[in-house]
């Protein structure tokens, strides 16, 4: 229910009445020849459709009626007010409401123990003091002099200005690889993670020439009970620096890329826009700062959403 506001150009935010609603569009194409077609049209539209941030409110849903008695039901939020691990919390309580409500119970959510704006008042108090400057300085010196960018090979010459367009290129990592991949973790006390992240690295190294790189990893920074079930932004970025100087071997990677990750997850807990004022890299529109690539590894499954009633 928040809205941002920025009244004289101060950021505020400001919370929508409880009985806002979803907002909800219908549209019917059981009559229409071009059913998946004109399904698709709409998808993109809706992926398409920005949000006011001012007016709010910044989550909607799309119920579309389909020939034979199917139904293609969209619910888009901002990220601002969302993140991937949200998104899981948001499918099990739906779930939960819709089977209570078909019951003809009560709603059978517990009430919160905690909201975003206590968390906010949480991380303010305890990220301060010697602990903020311990985590400003670990980042100060572990991104000091990192390189400005990544300079891959492209098709193109990089635009003066970022257009943020972009598409995806899907791969699936076979069976027989994965087991691999794990069978090599646990031989070097590694998680999955790393191997892949140190995997990665080499990747970017051998493309770009460069032994010294910096990769951005997201951190789901939900380190406390009390958060794990509520919906917001939680979400921190990590700048992971490594360095593939020397010609490192495997195992040398992997230790290297481990104790990378552990101290970053150590230091978690700083915001990374303090960490990009903190660390002031060259700054340029062609590009974004202190790193141009992720690794945003995914572990937030929402799970099956069968509801009674439906198949």
């Amino acid at each position: 229910r928040s809205v941002f506001v920025a009244p004289e150009g101060k950021p505020w935010v400001e919370v929508l009445p409880p009985d806002a609603g979803l907002p909800m569009v219908e549209h019917d194409l059981r009559d229409r020849p071009d059913a998946e077609a004109a399904l698709l049209d709409l998808c993109h539209e809706e992926a398409r459709t920005p949000f006011d941030l001012a007016r709010g409110p910044l989550i909607r849903g799309r119920l579309i009626r389909m020939p034979d008695e199917e139904h293609v039901f969209l619910l888009t939020q901002h990220h601002i007010v969302s993140d991937g691990w949200s998104m899981g919390v948001l499918v099990r309580e739906l779930r939960q409401l819709y089977r209570a409500f078909e019951a003809g119970q009560d709603d059978p959510l517990p009430p919160l123990a905690i909201q975003y704006p206590d968390y906010a008042a949480w991380q303010r108090q305890w990220l301060s003091g010697e602990r903020l400057q311990k985590q400003a300085q670990y980042w100060r010196d572990t991104l000091s002099g990192a390189p400005a960018r990544l300079v891959l090979p492209t098709d193109h010459a990089r635009p003066a200005q970022q257009s943020f367009a972009g598409a995806s290129v899907p791969i699936v990592i076979d069976a027989d690889l994965t087991r691999g991949l794990k069978r090599l973790s646990r031989q070097h006390g590694t998680t999955l993670f790393m191997t892949v992240l140190a995997a990665w690295a080499a990747v970017l190294s051998r493309l770009s020439g460069q032994d010294d790189l910096v990769i951005g990893v997201p951190s789901a920074n939900r380190g406390r009970r009390e958060i794990e079930e509520l919906i917001g932004f939680f979400v921190n970025t990590l700048a992971l620096r490594l360095d593939l100087s020397g010609e490192p071997s495997v195992s040398q990677l992997l230790e290297q890329t481990r104790r990378t990750a552990l101290a970053a997850q150590e230091h978690q807990d700083l915001p990374f826009e303090q960490v990009v004022e903190i660390v002031q890299p060259p700054r340029a529109l062609d590009h974004t700062p202190l790193f141009q690539v992720m690794l945003a590894w995914q572990n937030n499954a929402v799970g099956s959403f069968d509801l009674a009633g439906l198949s």
